[in-house]
């Protein structure tokens, strides 16, 4: 199944989901179908778990969350976010990585009027996290600040190349990577030009934390090895692998009491606390963006950490109902944190982050989601944002076309930041 999500997500972002007109992909079917198993009088909708379907999202789904702010006996909008927050943070099982830890500088570059460090720090596992620094290269005093959250994108051999760049003689597959997502730029060098210090950290699993064949027992290494990785068609295979055992991780996470979201946010948030506290930060006006993986992290950032003043969360926008009944074939384990659809809807995460200055970019035809379902979780936030009186602190918006964060829609992310940041 996750071989068929990796090849669905890469299809669909090249051949604009043209490929699947009319296919058995479009599982929300608009017209109810007769069933056999069902009384003759009642119709079943299509969706991923059959005539289950309908009493899954019985349970919890057809009425507002315990918690949701939309509840009426919910009037303290600061009560609220910690009743809420402290919930979210229980059910996903945060993480407590200790103190900030050192960063080491690699080394200073000078690549297209930005500074580019190259930095790595040690967390308490695993190997040492890289990261990247981009600044205006004439750049003096405090800055706003941005942390680039990179994208899924089937690779985990990748991690901040795919949203940065400090050379033109880049491998074919990052540049391949650049043009499928992101209209051939790299956004993180984007938004630094505007005046931003921005930073791009790899996620865990990907990239310099990504899993090491070395260490899993050689049973499970399906015949390569980690020094193999000079030839695209060997980081495929490495990519592969990696997909067929997310399962893996994530059920290692759920044994060890947490879940991947829980461990993206305690290491995203290093990485905030590394940004924030540079000298050439303005800790007052921190951003966090990303796409689809780096959306979902921007979900969960956004929502859990006050220091972010404005978030800009790009294609992972929608309700559980979508995950239950359409589209999580299309989603990997890292977005799934379990009992918390009984207490939020997946968009209130990113809701507890109100009244602060929040943007949302979708793309209409982005089949990794339901277009109904995106529609709602809009509705949701709206009203999130309206009880808090904040509607002019929110913001969604559609786009044509598949799942990427294309020139128009950097440009409306970037002039987000500028509006919110800057001023």
């Amino acid at each position: 199944m996750e071989n068929e999500r990796r090849e669905f997500i890469k299809k669909s972002s090249l051949a604009g989901f043209g490929v699947f007109s009319g296919s058995l992909f479009d599982l929300h079917a608009e017209t109810p179908v007769s069933n056999p198993t069902i009384p003759m009088n009642k119709a079943l909708e299509l969706n991923l778990i059959g005539s289950y379907g309908p009493w899954a999202k019985s349970l919890n789904l057809e009425q507002l969350p315990i918690l949701s702010y939309r509840n009426q006996g919910f009037s303290d909008l600061p009560s609220w976010k910690k009743t809420a927050t402290d919930r979210v943070k229980e059910r996903m099982g945060v993480v407590d990585l200790g103190a900030v830890p050192k960063v080491t500088i690699h080394q200073t570059l000078l690549y297209d009027g930005l500074i580019c460090e190259e930095i790595s720090y040690q967390l308490p596992y695993g190997n040492p996290t890289k990261a990247v620094i981009l600044k205006p290269q004439n750049a003096t005093g405090k800055l706003p600040a941005v942390l680039g959250l990179h994208c899924h994108g089937g690779n985990k051999f990748l991690g901040l190349e795919k949203i940065t760049k400090n050379k033109d003689d880049v491998p074919s597959y990052i540049n391949d990577h650049h043009s499928t997502y992101y209209e051939g730029k790299a956004w993180a060098n984007e938004v630094a030009k505007r005046g931003y210090v921005v930073m791009v950290h790899d996620a865990f699993a990907f990239g310099s934390r990504r899993v090491m064949l070395e260490d899993v027992p050689e049973e499970r290494r399906s015949g390569i090895t980690d020094f193999s990785m000079d030839t695209i068609e060997k980081i495929n295979t490495y990519n592969s692998w990696a997909s067929d055992h997310e399962h893996i991780l994530a059920k290692s996470l759920f044994s060890a009491g947490t879940t991947w979201p829980a461990v993206f946010l305690a290491e995203d948030q290093m990485a905030l606390s590394i940004l924030a506290s540079r000298e050439d930060v303005d800790p007052e006006r921190l951003g966090c963006a990303g796409l689809s993986g780096g959306g979902l992290r921007t979900d969960m950032l956004g929502g859990l950490d006050p220091r972010i003043s404005c978030a800009v969360c790009v294609g992972f926008m929608t309700t559980w109902t979508d995950f239950l009944l359409y589209k999580s074939f299309t989603h990997t384990w890292m977005s799934y944190v379990p009992i918390l659809p009984k207490e939020l809807d997946f968009p209130e995460i990113l809701g507890l982050r109100a009244p602060l200055p929040t943007l949302v970019l979708n793309d209409s035809e982005d089949n990794l989601f339901t277009l109904s379902e995106m529609k709602k979780a809009e509705k949701i936030l709206q009203d999130v944002f309206a009880k808090a009186d904040a509607s002019d602190k929110f913001r969604c918006s559609f786009h044509p076309g598949p799942h990427k964060f294309d020139l128009a829609m950097q440009k409306e992310a970037f002039d987000w930041f500028d509006k919110w940041l800057k001023n």
